[in-house]
């Protein structure tokens, strides 16, 4: 099933370590669901658009705002940020990267690429786990 999705796990920042709990610990980054409501966001607001340099603000803002809102309902310890990118398909190449300081064992990252005929998408959801013990283990 091709559905213009693709997911990006940084193994160097934990992720790992959510394969491994079998349960919902409220202080383990929610990779899938982040994912599920990542996707939701981007196909309910593009699925059926083409590029249009008009409306390119107006759809990061109501992506952002839909998963930033479904993030909140799902009540676990964490802020987080949202950052996306629409840009037009046009042969032109886009690089994005990200240096991050955290605690690898609570705080995660999902990035999620999305395409149709005309735009690219990168949508990414940084979580940082609040309450933190220690600053220790930080690496």
């Amino acid at each position: 099933l091709d559905d213009g999705f693709d997911v990006f796990l940084w193994e160097n920042v934990g992720l790992a370590t959510l394969a491994k709990s079998a349960g919902m610990d409220d202080d383990i980054f929610p990779q899938e669901d982040i994912e599920t409501i990542v996707k939701n966001a981007i196909t309910s607001t593009l699925s059926e658009h083409l590029y249009n340099s008009k409306k390119v603000n107006d759809w990061i803002n109501t992506i952002v705002d839909a998963c930033l809102k479904e993030l909140q309902s799902l009540n676990r310890p964490f802020k987080y940020v949202v950052t996306c990118i629409i840009m037009q398909k046009n042969g032109a190449g886009m690089d994005t990267g990200a240096a991050l300081r955290w605690d690898h064992q609570k705080d995660g990252l999902v990035c999620i690429p999305w395409e149709n005929t005309t735009m690219h998408v990168v949508l990414t959801v940084f979580g940082t786990a609040l309450n933190v013990e220690t600053v220790t283990g930080f690496d």
